[in-house]
């Protein structure tokens, strides 16, 4: 093992035919192409990720690959880049101007909002074509100080991932499956004791008696204590 190391040449490993020069022009380079970067982000007037839609995600990628190359390959100019980010620029304006001129061309580039909460349970689970992620949208939802979703009216997925909430008022708050994680966590397919339960699955909610139990909903046989509490803001 030894013997291995000692024959390693680590200087080629490491810096391999790097020169003070180079490295120093590694450096301007990087410098111009994530001042470029910057400057185009900067020109779509997005605030944050969480503003940017799947079609503005993908430019960002085709970007970060225009702008890799060149802060450390030698033999790529910068002003190919420069060219790939005026293409990227130009593609950029061209769909964003049909999208706002049509409503059918908008949803197929943006996509649609999607309706995942509708009184106090999941809607989007019935529709398979969809992947949903329940864990994150708990996460969501603490953040939100959100308890339970019977406290939660209508809950809509926007096309740039961010969530609307909108909730009943306090007189009208349900029943719901809780979304912190140790009373969550509590779930069982077997009925403790008589009470209001909440399925795991979907959110619906059934007063029932003890002994495994099926949701009239979703037909799954996994369940929580329901909870009521008020949202505090």
């Amino acid at each position: 093992m030894n013997r291995i190391f000692t024959e390693l040449d680590f200087r080629k490993i490491f810096l391999g035919d790097l020169s003070v020069g180079f490295a120093a022009e590694i450096v301007i380079r990087t410098l111009f192409m994530f001042s470029m970067v910057l400057l185009i982000l900067r020109l779509t007037g997005k605030k944050g990720v969480r503003q940017l839609s799947i079609f503005e995600v993908a430019i960002i990628i085709a970007m970060g690959s225009a702008a890799g190359d060149p802060m450390f390959t030698k033999d790529t100019a910068i002003f190919v880049s420069l060219i790939v980010f005026s293409a990227i620029i130009i593609l950029y304006r061209v769909i964003t101007l049909l999208a706002s001129k049509s409503e059918r061309f908008e949803k197929v580039i943006e996509g649609e909002p999607l309706y995942v909460i509708e009184e106090g349970r999941f809607i989007l689970l019935d529709n398979e074509s969809h992947t949903f992620a329940k864990d994150e949208f708990f996460a969501e939802m603490r953040q939100e100080s959100i308890e339970h979703l019977g406290q939660i009216k209508t809950a809509i997925l926007e096309t740039n991932g961010n969530i609307s909430f909108y909730y009943y008022p306090d007189k009208e708050v349900k029943y719901g499956l809780p979304v912190q994680p140790k009373i969550y966590d509590r779930k069982s397919v077997q009925i403790p004791s008589p009470g209001i339960y909440a399925c795991t699955y979907c959110g619906h909610t059934e007063n029932l008696e003890k002994g495994p139990e099926y949701c009239a909903s979703c037909s799954r046989n996994e369940w929580v204590t329901a909870i009521n509490s008020i949202r505090i803001t």
